[in-house]
C-alpha cells in the first residue's frame, strides 16, 4: 500500500507540473494500471480517455484485475467480447469531475458513461467506496480530469444497479 501511495504521489507531481498529463498519461506514469490501459486500448477507448475533458476515472489497479477469476481478463480482451469490455470500462468513468471533497457524508448514485447503470459512491468516516470497492488513493489530478484508485474491478449490474 505504501508503495502504491508513493508511486501515485510522484505521478501527482508530474501531473501538476509545468506540463500536466492527461488521464491516460497519468495512469501510465503510475505503473500500476497496465491492465486497465491495455483493456482501454483493446476497447478503443484510450484516445477518448486521453482527450475528453472533465472526466472522473475510478481506476482499478493491476492487482484488482488479477483478483478476477482466472481467464476473465484474457476473455474480455478477445475481439468478440469487445462490447462487454466497453460496458465494464465505461462503468468506471463519470462524464464530470467528482472529487472526494465534493461528496456528502452519505451514499449517492452517480451516472457513468455506461448510461445503463449508476454507481453508488459512499463517503463515511473519512473513507470512500464505489459499489463496494475501496478508494485507496483519491483526487489524482490530470489535465482532463481526476483519477481515484480503487482496489477492485467494478462490474455493471453486479451490485443491483
Amino acid at each position: 500500500m505504501r508503495k502504491l501511495i508513493l508511486a501515485l504521489a510522484g505521478t501527482t507531481m508530474i501531473a501538476t507540473g509545468a506540463q500536466a498529463a492527461n488521464v491516460v498519461e497519468t495512469a501510465s506514469e503510475a505503473g500500476i494500471f497496465n491492465t486497465l490501459l491495455a483493456a482501454a486500448t483493446a476497447a478503443g477507448l484510450a484516445d477518448a480517455l486521453a482527450t475528453t475533458d472533465n472526466i472522473t476515472v475510478f481506476a482499478p489497479t493491476d492487482e484488482a484485475f488479477a483478483a478476477l477469476p482466472e481467464g476473465t481478463v484474457d476473455s474480455l480482451l478477445l475481439e468478440e467480447n469487445r462490447d462487454q469490455l466497453v460496458a465494464i470500462l465505461t462503468y468506471h468513468v463519470l462524464p464530470r469531475e467528482l472529487r472526494s471533497t465534493d461528496l456528502p457524508g452519505r451514499s449517492i448514485p452517480v451516472r457513468t458513461l455506461n448510461t445503463a447503470d449508476t454507481l453508488r459512491v459512499t463517503k463515511s468516516h473519512g473513507s470512500v467506496t464505489v459499489d463496494g470497492a475501496n478508494v485507496v488513493s483519491a483526487d489524482i489530478h490530470a489535465d482532463n480530469g481526476v483519477i481515484h484508485v480503487i482496489d477492485s474491478v467494478l462490474i455493471p449490474d453486479a451490485n443491483g444497479h
